[in-house]
């Protein structure tokens, strides 16, 4: 078994004790990512959609350094402070991955770090390695 940490400046620094997401063999365990803009570390102004466009732009920097994107995402897990917002998430989501989509939980919570409206964490499928003949 193969384990890589990714890392990458395109995203928040992790705020605490853990990685940005972490590779194992084809498979990518994408930390939460919450609407922090990377070059400030503050979270980004406006209402839940400007939050969420955010966030999805944290996890596809992440997906990215580790060599994937959304069409290789298996499971994302949406995490908010108010359940009222998931149809604002919902459109949002429908610009960034196409079907098949992936699958998916909502789980409605008291309170996110830096009273963020809204945090993401994903599980990513690399495909295969496609190598040139020689």
């Amino acid at each position: 078994m193969s384990k890589y940490i990714i890392q990458t400046d395109k995203a928040p620094q992790a705020i605490g004790t853990y990685s940005q997401a972490i590779k194992v063999d084809r498979t990518v365990y994408l930390s939460g990512q919450i609407p922090l803009v990377p070059e400030t570390m503050v979270l980004i102004e406006g209402d839940i959609s400007a939050q969420t466009t955010q966030v999805f732009e944290n996890l596809k920097a992440v997906a990215e350094a580790a060599g994937g994107d959304f069409s290789d995402i298996v499971k994302l897990t949406v995490f908010l402070t108010d359940l009222a917002h998931f149809p604002i998430v919902n459109e949002i989501m429908g610009r960034y991955f196409q079907e098949p989509y992936p699958a998916r939980a909502a789980v409605g919570v008291t309170a996110l770090p830096k009273a963020a409206d809204v945090e993401m964490d994903a599980i990513m499928v690399l495909k295969p390695q496609e190598y040139p003949a020689s």
